[in-house]
């Protein structure tokens, strides 16, 4: 008897190898050959699900996008059960630059954005999403803020392979929140 066949299983294996791919190298590395091998797919496996580089790179920063709209729903819980909303930001914060590989992948999301519209609505989540999560503890102006802000530090991590310390972005997100 053969196996089953899963084509979302596999089409989610593929999306999540372009995910790895960004990851480690950059939108500019996604190839169908690269990400094959990483899926452990044939090659026209990927050209079934995804007829272009441009489909498959975008599925996969938009994976990541959702990825990212998991991630808030855990922060929103953390921030709710915490007496202290900087520091446990802050805290949430170097967490999430700890997994650099899936913070590169979105930056990679918002570089996309800038140049592919399409993808504009994808690199929008995690900020529309957080800013919205903070402003039940600040006023949209200073949620907006602080959002501004965490992406900048979160820049300045990777342009300088040296992250805020927890006790700068707390002191800082404890003066825009208010």
């Amino acid at each position: 008897m053969t196996g089953r066949r899963d084509p979302e299983g596999r089409r989610r294996r593929i999306t999540e190898a372009a995910c790895q791919v960004i990851a480690e190298s950059g939108v500019d590395a996604v190839t169908h050959r690269l990400v094959a091998a990483r899926a452990g797919v044939p090659l026209g496996a990927t050209t079934y699900y995804f007829a272009s580089l441009d489909d498959l790179t975008a599925a996969a920063l938009r994976y990541a996008a959702d990825l990212s709209a998991q991630e808030l729903r855990a922060w929103e819980t953390a921030l709710h059960d915490s007496a202290d909303v900087p520091a446990a930001l802050a805290e949430l914060t170097a967490a999430y630059l700890a997994d650099r590989p899936r913070a590169l992948t979105e930056m990679q999301l918002y570089l996309a954005a800038a140049y592919r519209p399409e993808l504009r609505p994808a690199a929008r989540v995690w900020a529309d999403g957080l800013t919205g999560i903070l402003t039940a503890y600040a006023t949209p102006r200073a949620a907006r803020a602080a959002v501004t802000y965490l992406d900048g530090a979160l820049l300045h991590a990777f342009t300088r392979d040296e992250p805020l310390s927890t006790a700068s972005l707390s002191a800082t997100l404890a003066v825009l929140l208010g």
